[in-house]
């Protein structure tokens, strides 16, 4: 990765960082805390929440559906301010940017994905952080050359035309608008036009970050391009809290009626499937926008911010650094004396160590940007 340290931006939104380290404390920890509790106290309402926390075999939504495309929302929501400020030193330079930022982050990807192991015959070439790379780097694109009017009818086409694709368009031996996990359309492309191995943790049938899946996920990022304006706009924070409200209701209301016809289904990232993606993020954008840039209350919002400021730095490092080890190492004794508490305190303690390198980096300004 082309990293620099650099001093954070001045002028940006505290909310947005906060949002995004919410996010990301689920992903490095937050999921296996909640669990463990839950698993200790045996409650009702534990074991509903780690329902939740499980993502949906395949048809429906679950709090932990939202989690990766509140991410790429949030990538959206950042580029009208980021590149407001890049295209000041011409238009050449923000192309050359942008298609630095979306390689880097591509080939983090693959290097995420083992591709210093050089078993190129077992690498996976699609993923998380490739999908943001693409969507990073074509909604940059639009938001670059278009206008709000311009980027919510290729919002438009984008959902409009993915439905169509799946409806109308049959895989070689199956049907039309087929969306069972074994017989799918997205699914026989990702078999035959995917390069690498297709990733089997999840449906097996086809990459849950395949091709025709990621164009859909554009529109999650164009979501976020959408509230970035509504942000950035001269309109008084009521008006930008009632707008990302009521965008987030539109948005929820007709993916839930799309539902129906076009059903939620996260591994194929359908047209419903980003609408009620994107209503959540909106409303939870707002709310975050409302109690902590409007109002002020930022001081519970550190523990997240300190996350967000480096959310791509923690998502690499836990696949690096054995923060459960390190955390035993400080934490054993008290693990160990904890008895049935013991799973309890371990999550709580990866997620300190995780947060007080995290808070290094922040106390230092050190930012580690593609």
């Amino acid at each position: 990765m082309s990293s620099e340290i650099a001093q954070k931006p001045t002028g940006r939104l505290l909310s947005i960082d906060a949002l995004r380290g919410f996010d990301m404390f689920w992903i490095v920890g937050g999921e296996e805390l909640i669990k463990a509790i839950a698993e200790r106290t045996h409650s009702r309402a534990g074991h509903a929440i780690v329902e939740q926390l499980e993502h949906v075999e395949w048809q429906g939504f679950r709090f932990y559906d939202l989690i990766f495309p509140l991410f790429l929302f949030l990538v959206g929501t950042v580029l009208p301010f980021s590149l407001g400020r890049i295209e000041q030193s011409g238009r050449a330079a923000a192309f050359a940017r942008i298609a630095r930022r979306t390689a880097m982050l591509f080939l983090l990807g693959l290097i995420y994905n083992k591709l210093l192991q050089f078993d190129f015959a077992n690498l996976r070439v699609a993923g998380v952080l490739q999908r943001i790379a693409i969507c990073y780097g074509v909604a940059a694109v639009i938001c670059l050359n278009t206008r709000v009017l311009g980027q919510v009818i290729l919002l438009l086409a984008i959902l409009i035309g993915y439905w169509a694709l799946l409806t109308y368009v049959a895989a070689p031996g199956g049907i039309a608008g087929d969306l069972s996990k074994e017989t799918n359309l997205a699914g026989w492309v990702d078999r035959h036009f995917l390069p690498g191995k297709i990733y089997q943790a999840y449906y097996g049938f086809g990459d849950n970050e395949g091709l025709l899946s990621t164009i859909p996920a554009v529109g999650t990022a164009l979501l976020g391009v959408l509230a970035g304006q509504v942000l950035r706009s001269g309109a008084s924070p009521s008006r930008k809290i009632l707008g990302l409200l009521t965008m987030g209701a539109a948005c929820l209301g007709a993916g839930w009626s799309w539902s129906f016809s076009f059903p939620l289904i996260k591994n194929l990232w359908t047209s419903s499937f980003v609408l009620v993606a994107g209503g959540f993020s909106l409303i939870l954008l707002a709310l975050f926008y409302a109690v902590i840039d409007v109002i002020g209350w930022k001081r519970w919002a550190f523990f997240f911010v300190v996350i967000g400021s480096n959310a791509i730095t923690i998502y690499l490092a836990s696949s690096i650094v054995d923060f459960a080890s390190i955390a035993q190492f400080f934490l054993g004794g008290t693990i160990r004396l904890s008895g049935g508490w013991g799973p309890v305190v371990l999550a709580a303690g990866v997620i300190a160590v995780e947060w007080v390198f995290l808070l290094f980096l922040y106390r230092n300004k050190i930012y580690l940007r593609v």
